[in-house]
């Protein structure tokens, strides 16, 4: 699926303003956007359900929307939200969605919609009516309509909305056999940590532009490498002392952290804050425990920091290095947090 200049406008409002989209064939690509991004509005022009003001979209290899005959009996879609019958059970409303699939082989009906039904977890509530679904059941009753037939793309928007914890698990792992069997799935949601469970792609959206897009293992190593480091209050200005000697030069202690009480001060500093500092860690005592946090140079090993620590006599009580999150990438490039449900 591959978008070329693809813009949309609504009178003098650019919604969608130029986005060249490339999904690569058997990936699982999450798309990522704040409220208002365009997000949705891609969606529904990659689909043919709203016409662009400019720009190309070819899906399956065609030319869209002069192929939807062609190329939508091989897409399945769950776009912003399911929609049934609530006096018709679960499996009466495969049926008749099914039936209405001119393309759909009634002769394998049942047997599709029991397999749909079994992969999604809804055989034992199949003969319930959907009035009496849960949201996270009707989520799954959504995902089973748009597995009814083989499919090459399958595009899902919010798929683990309203799930539990083992309903999220079965989609997560549901999706990736999808992507191991060959199919390309499309994911939509503002679930961060779902969309890095899950997908081996990634684009984010902001105000209608595509800021980044790639192979999330890129994207994230794209970000900087950061220390965080949590030693005894004692042996603070001993550790201070070592990181400035191996390139990870420190802040003063307490400059960062003006607060007068302990309570007051951050456990974790900002990520794009290369200064390390002292920062309180509020799950052990203040006067026995510190926290400092800053920026590790590619070139100084991880194990050589812990190493020069220990040989300096600091007692070392947590270590880690970690790159920059998803979450972390999305806020730099958006400037938006957590909520970008659209």
């Amino acid at each position: 699926m591959r978008t070329t200049d693809l813009t949309k406008r609504f009178g003098r409002s650019t919604v969608v303003d130029g986005i060249d989209l490339a999904v690569p064939r058997g990936s699982v690509f999450g798309f990522l956007g704040p409220n208002g991004s365009g997000k949705t509005t891609t969606i529904r022009m990659l689909l043919g359900l709203a016409s662009a003001s400019a720009g190309e979209v070819r899906v399956l290899e065609r030319e869209m929307p002069a192929n939807l005959a062609r190329v939508l009996p091989a897409v399945g879609a769950l776009i912003e939200g399911p929609g049934f019958y609530p006096f018709l059970s679960g499996r009466a409303n495969l049926h008749r969605l099914d039936s209405a699939d001119g393309f759909a082989s009634a002769s394998t009906r049942q047997a599709r919609v029991e397999r749909a039904l079994e992969r999604v977890g809804l055989s034992s509530a199949a003969g319930k009516k959907v009035r009496a679904y849960s949201l996270g059941m009707k989520q799954r009753l959504g995902i089973a309509n748009a597995l009814l037939t083989p499919r090459e793309l399958i595009v899902l928007d919010e798929p683990t909305n309203g799930l539990d914890p083992q309903g999220t698990r079965e989609v997560r792992t549901l999706i990736r056999s999808l992507a191991a069997e060959g199919t390309t799935v499309f994911v939509s949601s503002h679930l961060l940590s779902e969309i890095e469970q899950m997908c081996s792609h990634v684009a984010v959206m902001r105000a209608g532009r595509l800021v980044a897009q790639g192979a999330l293992d890129d994207l994230r190593g794209a970000g900087r490498t950061h220390l965080r480091l949590t030693v005894a209050t004692p042996d603070a200005p001993t550790a201070v002392a070592t990181l400035s000697r191996l390139g990870v030069p420190p802040a003063p202690l307490g400059e960062s952290h003006p607060a007068s009480h302990p309570a007051d001060r951050p456990a974790v500093r900002p990520a794009n804050d290369s200064a390390i500092g002292p920062a309180i860690d509020p799950a052990a005592d203040a006067a026995e425990s510190t926290a400092l946090e800053g920026e590790l140079p590619e070139t100084v090993p991880a194990e050589t920091v812990v190493a020069a620590l220990v040989a300096d006599g600091v007692r070392v009580r947590g270590f880690a290095v970690e790159r920059a999150s998803l979450e972390d990438l999305f806020v730099e490039l958006t400037g938006e947090g957590f909520d970008v449900v659209q």
